[in-house]
């Protein structure tokens, strides 16, 4: 059994070697396709990031009455930290609202806050859901607690960032998925013009007694390892490219809400779904193809 198999290996390699042109092709094919499939995907999994860190920072404010006292603010975060589905719940007191809008103001415009004999704002508090879907119901509950006086509607923006995050995503998944299946045909096709070469080859064997498993082993381990070297030098130079890429965007990416995916986590989703990608392509052009030889 395990003389068979390793003549399988051997033919398999032999026949990459004296097939040295149309290999050259079939392999060619494949780095290029895989090459754009796993620049795609890079893109994908950074769109993922950026919707998730998005959405993950969703917020609303609620704001009390103007005469609250810091104990009344107290008293409406616990309640809105009973309510099921709050993440976290941060208190903005008067005095912290006040120096707040004197730095978003500037120098200027803060002297006429600075003419109030009393802080005219009201005490704040942040509420952050747990799930950023269900922020405009818990709004509505908040808003119903006593004592707060009025909350900033979060729903424009809210469904606005949604909407946007899902035609992003959709159009990202369709147009790998369109790849996916692009690549799938291109490559495949290629193995089959190697193989179709020796279709003389596959019926002298079948004529002389082979098996069908016999005859294909030799040609489904040949695209294997069409796919498998057509995969792996797409994966390092993406994966080198991508460390480089990250080194140097880490530094402008870093005070924003959506740093770029690390570089440790994408390379083996990365290396994982081409390599796999390559080796079933491969296998499955070989399968495909000697299959129309073998009705002999």
């Amino acid at each position: 059994m395990m003389t068979r198999w390793l003549r399988h290996v051997r033919e398999g390699f032999k026949n990459v070697i004296r097939n040295g042109w149309m290999s050259f092709a079939a392999l060619s094919a494949v780095i290029v396709t895989l090459a754009v499939l796993g620049f795609s995907l890079i893109l994908t999994f950074n769109v993922a990031q950026m919707s998730n860190s998005v959405t993950g920072q969703l917020e609303f404010s609620a704001f009390l009455n103007v005469n609250a006292s810091e104990q009344q603010g107290e008293q409406v975060a616990q309640e809105i930290r009973a309510l099921p589905g709050i993440a976290s719940v941060q208190i903005i007191s008067k005095n912290e609202g006040l120096q707040q809008m004197k730095q978003e103001l500037g120098q200027e415009l803060s002297d006429v806050l600075n003419a109030f004999k009393q802080n005219p704002l009201p005490i704040q508090i942040v509420v952050k859901p747990q799930d950023p879907h269900q922020i405009d119901r818990l709004a509505k509950e908040v808003s119903e607690i006593p004592g707060v006086a009025a909350v900033r509607d979060p729903h424009k923006l809210a469904a606005a960032i949604f909407r946007t995050l899902a035609v992003v995503r959709d159009i990202g998944i369709v147009f790998v998925v369109g790849l996916v299946v692009t690549s799938m045909f291109l490559i495949s096709n290629t193995i089959r013009m190697t193989i179709f070469h020796r279709r003389r080859e596959i019926e002298i064997m079948k004529l002389v007694g082979a098996t069908n498993w016999f005859i294909r082993w030799p040609f489904i381990i040949e695209g294997m390892i069409i796919g498998l070297i057509g995969s792996a030098i797409p994966v390092v130079l993406l994966v080198y490219g991508y460390r480089s890429l990250y080194v140097k965007a880490k530094g402008v990416f870093s005070g924003l809400a959506f740093p770029l995916v690390q570089a440790g986590q994408i390379e083996v989703k990365l290396a994982v779904i081409l390599i796999a990608m390559g080796l079933l392509i491969g296998m499955w052009g070989g399968v495909i193809t000697v299959r129309r030889f073998l009705r002999v």
